[in-house]
């Protein structure tokens, strides 16, 4: 489907939902506007959110939009373009991913962890990064929207020692320094997940298939028109 057809399907396909303004500080008048966006990308993906899910969502942008500054959370600081390239980008890989524990390396500002953790309450989520700043944000952001499924541990992937289903990754350049550092931590018959921009490039393919069986599934993430992929890898030795 070509690009201009995506968006007449989109626009003929509108979702509305209104969201009680209550608590949300950045998003101000916007908060309508955006809520729809997000309704529309949730429809479009097929994703089973109830409406208090899609206001946690939109919850968690505005506190990332608010507390950017004090925690250098993310260049981006327009709203909407924060909701696209980071909410609904991460919503796009929930379809694709395995069941069980998770663990995020790099996770930042909880990307894709806590989206994750809202969408999936029955899923047990750890968000992984070194920076103490940003974990104080996660702790603090995951206490206020009540998410009791989200673990925030400030640590170097090197020296923390748990094993999950599913290993996460927004933040790795190279796909092979995500598998070095990630394969550790993975539980027998586990799956490594790395979102990714581009396709591997042959060359990582070629350095990987021999001990990895790998997955490439391309995403359609909602107004999004840079290219997105996630690489879905399982040991081939376990």
């Amino acid at each position: 489907m070509s690009a201009s057809a995506k968006t007449a399907s989109s626009s003929a396909s509108t979702v509305t939902v209104s969201i009680d303004p209550t608590g949300f500080v950045k998003l101000g008048t916007q908060l309508p506007t955006l809520a729809n966006i997000l309704a529309q990308a949730i429809d479009e993906l097929g994703l089973p959110l109830s409406e208090t899910q899609q206001r946690t969502l939109l919850l968690y942008l505005d506190q990332l939009l608010l507390w950017n500054k004090a925690y250098n959370l993310t260049a981006i600081t327009h709203p909407e373009e924060a909701l696209i390239k980071h909410v609904i980008d991460c919503l796009a890989i929930i379809p694709h991913l395995p069941p069980g524990s998770l663990l995020d390396i790099g996770t930042g500002a909880g990307l894709p962890a806590v989206i994750v953790a809202i969408c999936q309450p029955e899923r047990a989520c750890t968000a992984l990064d070194s920076n103490q700043k940003k974990i104080r944000f996660i702790r603090q952001i995951s206490s206020e929207l009540g998410l009791t499924n989200m673990q925030p541990i400030a640590s170097r992937i090197e020296a923390h020692d748990a094993s999950y289903d599913v290993v996460t990754s927004r933040a790795f350049a190279s796909l092979i320094d995500f598998v070095e550092v990630a394969q550790p931590r993975l539980a027998d018959h586990g799956r490594l997940c790395a979102m990714k921009g581009k396709a591997p490039t042959d060359e990582e393919l070629q350095a990987l298939e021999a001990e990895w069986q790998i997955k490439t599934i391309k995403l359609d993430v909602p107004r999004l028109h840079d290219s997105r992929h996630l690489i879905e890898m399982s040991d081939k030795n376990v």
